[in-house]
């Protein structure tokens, strides 16, 4: 199981390589929800969205023959960006395997960033196949997108560095696709805190968490619908569902009318560009799925900021 010591380490490895993004308040989407409003932007994170963090823990603990033979990944795009570009900053050949539903911005920047993309299957279990016959095709490295303890506890760093950003949290809402990031954030922040709550926010239309909590164990989906295709894994990973199961309070649903609403009002009212798993706990918070008290103080985790432009556009309009 991931521990408080693995999310520490993983800081210090990273450290100096990724940004320190800042913590911004929001006095009138506060005032909308009757707390205190931080908001944590990782939408400002180097690549794009908070998966640098993982990857770059993740290819610096590799060994010299893995570095020589390279990685592979299948992801719908933030993951695929991160590992490109921690893997060519190491000098070490990445694979992305992205299904056809991922964003063509995040195609082109996966391929910016120097990796060797194959645009494969019209869902993600598709994708993940397509990756490990690559894997034992070729003798890569498999980088799960988020099921992975040293890609958690990168992305644990997050919570790290809200813990020392924000004085006093009583409540922390982190958005879920597979659950790496939440894995990550409430080791942190209930091995530090244990009286800080943290709620798990899913899409409607991707709610792998939701169903697996309530199954008793990781479940797959058959299909996944929402417009927040950042968090359009097909499954929840493993060793996060056994952390969320332990540590986490809830986790809600939402459903992409709010997304989208949540997207236009961060543009409008803070002027971040989060895209639209990045605005989910946003969304949650403004909703009112999450029981919150008055005057708590309250951050939500802007986790990504990598938008279409055509599909910003649909979404704001």
């Amino acid at each position: 199981m991931l521990q408080l010591s693995d999310v520490r380490a993983a800081r210090k490895r990273i450290a100096g390589q990724v940004h320190l993004t800042p913590v911004l308040s929001s006095l009138r989407l506060g005032e909308r929800a009757g707390v205190r409003l931080l908001l944590k932007c990782e939408n400002l994170q180097k690549t794009g969205s908070f998966k640098a963090r993982g990857a770059l823990n993740k290819v610096g603990q590799l060994d010299a023959a893995a570095r020589e033979r390279g990685v592979v990944t299948f992801s719908a795009g933030n993951h695929a960006q991160s590992l490109a570009w921690a893997a060519h900053a190491a000098g070490v050949h990445a694979v992305v395997v992205m299904p056809t539903f991922a964003s063509p911005a995040k195609v082109e920047a996966s391929r910016g960033y120097g990796a060797e993309v194959l645009v494969h299957g019209a869902n993600g279990m598709a994708a993940l196949a397509r990756a490990r016959e690559l894997e034992a095709e070729r003798g890569l490295t498999f980088v799960h997108p988020f099921d992975d303890e040293l890609v958690a506890a990168g992305a644990g760093t997050v919570g790290l560095e809200l813990l020392e950003q924000a004085n006093d949290l009583d409540v922390v809402v982190v958005p879920i696709g597979g659950g790496g990031l939440i894995a990550g954030i409430l080791v942190a922040l209930k091995e530090s805190n244990p009286k800080i709550r943290v709620y798990g926010v899913e899409p409607v239309g991707a709610a792998s968490m939701r169903k697996s909590l309530d199954a008793g164990h990781a479940e797959r989906l058959e299909v996944v619908d929402t417009i927040a295709d950042g968090l359009a894994a097909p499954m929840a990973g493993e060793m996060n569902y056994e952390i969320v199961k332990r540590y986490a309070d809830d986790v809600v649903l939402i459903d992409d009318a709010a997304i989208a609403e949540a997207v236009r009002e961060l543009l409008l009212n803070t002027k971040l560009l989060a895209e639209t798993a990045g605005a989910t706990a946003t969304a949650a918070i403004l909703s009112g799925v999450i029981p919150l008290k008055k005057g708590e103080r309250v951050a939500a985790i802007v986790s990504g900021g990598n938008v279409d432009v055509a599909k910003l556009v649909k979404t704001i309009s």
